[in-house]
């Protein structure tokens, strides 16, 4: 959870450095089209989301997800190959990346302000929330089927042969799950890709972070001054 607080903290770095101006400039679009002019008061300032709020949540983001790795983590270590903490953690770390971002944003990617009907958001965010769910469940088949195929296939073609089931199923996915072309015409094209990189980038920055930190701390915890390490399969303690 240390780790995913420090990490949180690094995503939002780049959050606010790299996504932040072009949030901006997507509201600034918004209010340009927009035909209320009533000027309604306005309940969180601008600045307060962009510092506070968006500093809050991903704050908080980390630490339940640096919790919810490490509870991964304590099963795989040992049982998804021969490997020590540190590559455990990096693993981990990216393939969360891959299945709880990548694979859902390749369908859904995320769109800012003054794009998307406001209508069908409660239908994306469900939709988004699907291939999520799909994504990290197919992952996790993948793994138990490569290791079942593994003794008859050898691991090199097993692993092949799982990973192409895993893209089969999820572009079966893609094809029939609804999608949504919502971007108007007139909103910068230019604009709308340097929001979805800076997303894009924000959770590279996390997941990142949060492996090389997370692998760095439980390689000093589990692997003595030595050199000896610890049994590879890692128990709670208590």
């Amino acid at each position: 959870m240390l780790a995913g607080l420090v990490a949180g903290a690094l995503a939002f770095a780049v959050a606010y450095f790299l996504g932040e101006s072009q949030v901006d400039a997507a509201i600034a679009i918004e209010e340009a089209h927009s035909h209320d002019h009533g000027g309604g008061e306005e309940l969180v300032s601008r600045t307060m989301q962009a510092t506070g709020g968006l500093a809050t949540a991903l704050l908080v983001f980390g630490v339940a997800a640096g919790g919810i790795a490490a509870l991964v983590f304590c099963y795989a270590l040992g049982r998804i190959g021969d490997f020590g903490p540190r590559a455990t953690a990096a693993l981990i770390a990216g393939a969360a990346l891959l299945t709880v971002y990548v694979v859902p944003f390749l369908k859904y990617p995320a769109n800012p302000p003054a794009v998307g009907n406001p209508d069908t958001i409660g239908q994306r965010t469900a939709l988004f929330f699907l291939m999520v769910a799909l994504s990290v469940l197919l992952a996790v088949a993948a793994v138990i089927v490569g290791k079942r195929l593994a003794p008859g296939l050898g691991n090199w073609n097993a692993t092949i042969a799982a990973a192409a089931g895993f893209l089969l199923v999820i572009g079966l996915a893609y094809a029939f799950l609804p999608s949504f072309d919502e971007v108007g015409k007139d909103f910068p094209a230019s604009l709308l890709w340097k929001f979805r990189l800076s997303t894009l980038a924000v959770q590279t920055a996390f997941w990142s972070g949060f492996g090389l930190i997370f692998g760095y701390l439980t390689e000093r915890l589990l692997v003595s001054v030595n050199g000896a390490e610890a049994p590879r399969v890692a128990t709670p303690v208590g």
